[in-house]
Parts: C-alpha cells; sequence; structure tokens
C-alpha cells in the first residue's frame, strides 16, 4: 500500500480539502434556512467515515449474497428495530438510498405502468416523485393531482373527495415538500377506501415531528408510509419505508431489492441506526417541540412586519412565505437574505406562475438552526432581519441604505452564527 493511499485528504487531495474547509466554514457562518436541510450528531457523521463504507452486501439480515456482512447485519437490524420502535410500525425497510428512491419501490411495488395515481400539485407543497411530468412517476404513471383551496390555501378534502372518486386513483398519496400545515391522515385514508386505492403518506419533512411525538402519525391510516432521514429526523441521506401490511413485507423487500436498488450504503445504514436511536430519546422529543414553537415564532414575526405567510402560519417547521407581499420575486428574496448569510430557497406558492423564474415563494425551514440552539427569542430576532432585509430588497436601488441595512443585518446573523456554533 503506498504512502499515498494513507494520507489524509489535505495531503492527498488539496482542491477537495479547500471545499470541505470552506464548507464547513458557510455552515458555521451562515444561518441555515432551508427546509429540508439540518445538521447531523458528531455521532452520525463519525459513522458516515467507518470503513464499513467497503463493505459491498445485497439483500438482507441474515440472507445476503455476499459474505463478511455479519456485523452490517448487527447495524442494519439495529435500524429496522429502531425504526419499528420509534414509528409503531410492524415493517420497516431501512435500506433505500434516498426519499424518492423509497417511494419509486412503492411504485413498483403497488403500480404498472399506466395506472393512476393521484397526489398533491407541486405549487400546493407536493412533491417531483409523487407525478411529476419531468420525473419518471409522472412518465410511467397517469398523474392527477389535488390543490389547495383558493382562501385558506389548505387541502380542500372535500374537493379531494369528489376528484378521487372522479379519477379513481390507484395510489393516493399525500405529503409534499412545502405544505406547512397538519394533514388530515385520517380523512384522506378513508376516501382511499371509499374509491378503492392505496392511500401512502411520504412524511419526508415531517418524519422527526412525528417520531418527537409534536406531530400526528400517519402510520395507522395509510397502507404504507415512506420518509427520509435527513430534514427534521436529523440523520444522514437516506430513506426509509413503513407499513403494517404484514402480506406485502416479503414483496416489498423484494421491490426495493433487486426491485429498484442493487447494493447498500453500508455506512448510510449504520447512520441511520444511530439517527433513530438519537430520536428515541427525550432529548429528541424536546427538540421536536422546540421545532414548533420557533417556526411559528418566525411565522408571527414576519406577519407583522407586513409579509405574507402562506396558510397564515405554520403546524411544521416549514415557512412558506409570498415574497410578492413585498413586490418581490422568491429568487429576489433568496438573494436578499443571502447577503446577509441566510440561507434559503425559491418556491413556489398555491397558483404560482409555472416557470420557476417567476416564483414568488420562498421556503424557510428551523430545523437546522433549532439544532444550534435557537429559541424563540433568537428566531423573533431573525424575523426582524429578515424583514428588514425584504423591505430593503423591495425599495429596490442597492443604494447607500440597503448597504446599510445588509450590513447590519450580516453583524446580527454573525453574532447569532458566534452564539450558537454549528457542528457536533
Amino acid at each position: 500500500m503506498t504512502d499515498h493511499f494513507q494520507s489524509h485528504i489535505g495531503e492527498s487531495d488539496p482542491l477537495v480539502a479547500q471545499a470541505l474547509a470552506d464548507e464547513r466554514a458557510r455552515q458555521q457562518d451562515q444561518i441555515e434556512l432551508i427546509a429540508s436541510e439540518n445538521i447531523v450528531s458528531r455521532a452520525v457523521l463519525d459513522v458516515l467515515g467507518h470503513e464499513m463504507t467497503n463493505k459491498t452486501l445485497e439483500g438482507y439480515p441474515g440472507n445476503r449474497f455476499h459474505g463478511g456482512g455479519q456485523f452490517v447485519d448487527v447495524v442494519e437490524q439495529a435500524a429496522i428495530d429502531r425504526a419499528k420502535q420509534l414509528f409503531g410500525c410492524d415493517y420497516a425497510n431501512v435500506q433505500p438510498h434516498s426519499g424518492s428512491q423509497a417511494n419509486l419501490a412503492v411504485f413498483f411495488l403497488l403500480l404498472k405502468p399506466g395506472d393512476t395515481v393521484l397526489s398533491l400539485d407541486l405549487a400546493s407543497g407536493g412533491h417531483l416523485s409523487h407525478g411529476l411530468g419531468a420525473n419518471l412517476s409522472g412518465r410511467w404513471f397517469r398523474a392527477h393531482h389535488y390543490g389547495v383551496d383558493a382562501t385558506s390555501e389548505v387541502i380542500d378534502y372535500d374537493a379531494l373527495e369528489a376528484q378521487a372518486h372522479k379519477v379513481r386513483p390507484k395510489l393516493l398519496i399525500a405529503g409534499g415538500s412545502a405544505y406547512p400545515r397538519a394533514i388530515d391522515f385520517a380523512r384522506m385514508g378513508q376516501i382511499a377506501k371509499d374509491v378503492g386505492a392505496w392511500f401512502h403518506v411520504d412524511m419526508a419533512h415531517i418524519a422527526g415531528l412525528v417520531a418527537g411525538g409534536v406531530h400526528a402519525s400517519p402510520v395507522a391510516h395509510a397502507d404504507i408510509v415512506t420518509c427520509t432521514t435527513t430534514k427534521t429526523l436529523r440523520g444522514p441521506r437516506g430513506g426509509l419505508i413503513l407499513t403494517n401490511r404484514q402480506d406485502w413485507m416479503k414483496r416489498l423487500q423484494s421491490a426495493v431489492f433487486p426491485g429498484v436498488q442493487g447494493s447498500i450504503h453500508t455506512q448510510v445504514i449504520a447512520a441511520k441506526a444511530v439517527c433513530l436511536g438519537e430520536a428515541l430519546t427525550p432529548a429528541f422529543a424536546s427538540y421536536s417541540a422546540q421545532i414548533i414553537d420557533n417556526a411559528r415564532t418566525l411565522a408571527s414575526t414576519l406577519q407583522a412586519r407586513g409579509v405574507r405567510i402562506v396558510t397564515g402560519g405554520t403546524d411544521t417547521h416549514l415557512v412558506l412565505i409570498d415574497a410578492s407581499s413585498k413586490g418581490l420575486s422568491g429568487k429576489q428574496a433568496e438573494s436578499a437574505l443571502e447577503a446577509a448569510n441566510i440561507t434559503s430557497n425559491k418556491n413556489p406558492i398555491p397558483n404560482d406562475s409555472p416557470r420557476p423564474p417567476e416564483w414568488v415563494g420562498l421556503r424557510l425551514g428551523v430545523g437546522a438552526a433549532t439544532t444550534r440552539g435557537l429559541k424563540q427569542a433568537e428566531f423573533e430576532t431573525l424575523g426582524q432581519v429578515i424583514a428588514d432585509l425584504l423591505d430593503a430588497a423591495a425599495r429596490g436601488g442597492g443604494g447607500d441604505d440597503s448597504e446599510h441595512i445588509t450590513k447590519q443585518a450580516r453583524t446580527r446573523v454573525a453574532q447569532l452564527c458566534a452564539a450558537f456554533p454549528a457542528g457536533a
């Protein structure tokens, strides 16, 4: 083995080493408000860099297609057992490489190409893996989409029920990436039964809130549930599939492998086991409750400053802004925050333009900043900073006043970052 093979990244690849150092500094020096991001624990990071990544395996614990998997079996079984305990289900598959892969496995299990799917419209908060035309799920299956009430911007369950009876989907999907309100899983489960559909819940964004007991669980109402282990669950990049359908378990194993995946990401599965163990602790429940408090504080602070909040508030970690209430596009609002070291992302809102450059939504999430330790007082400060930046951007011109506001905001963000360090 050469000396080069044993060298650390700084010696073997200075370019990548510098990018990694810069990214670590960026995460420390910016307030992360992208709703799909969080900060993993030191334990999760340790596992992701472990030599277990060298091990190739296919199959499931006790039934592998390669030898030498006895220690991976330990961590995969731990992840399975912890997921079942955490979410109160009879079966958990921890192998999906992502939430979209988990969704694809559900499609593989339950549908044939050309079958009808009914899911939340993308502009209303849905997700591309639920039947968007540009995604495989929209190309191979006949996708219909339900929306939200034009006034309240929440799901109109009566309209959804009528649509389900009309299109008769094989699969009804709940969940998405930008819907800030609690979903009535019981009502949707009944609608699915009434029209002879399977009911699938994608709880990728709210899985940590469900785990922490601050959001209703879909497990008792859905035929099958998918989620990511990132976002509010605060783990590595990967997916989970949960169900109580005992008759599906063997078929679901096959739907994941060899249906839509090959070998597993062994070190990621170990990291999933660690994050699921963390989510079983009282500290995680407290963290989840703090997320709700922080999101509501951020929403109410922005509202008081004249920023329109889609649906008028939030029940989750997510705050969706209508930037047009300040005369801005979503991209302009995102850039205004970025100039002060606050990261966010433009996003469509109900009845928005189909063209991304014209979207007027801005999506904020409080998960990562809550992990850093920010509480309501800090989120009130952050809300005031964001409102100042949006007002300055709305005035336009880029003059001394705008630069002064941005500089002042950067200072306040730097103070928050120093007081609440990122990382483990």
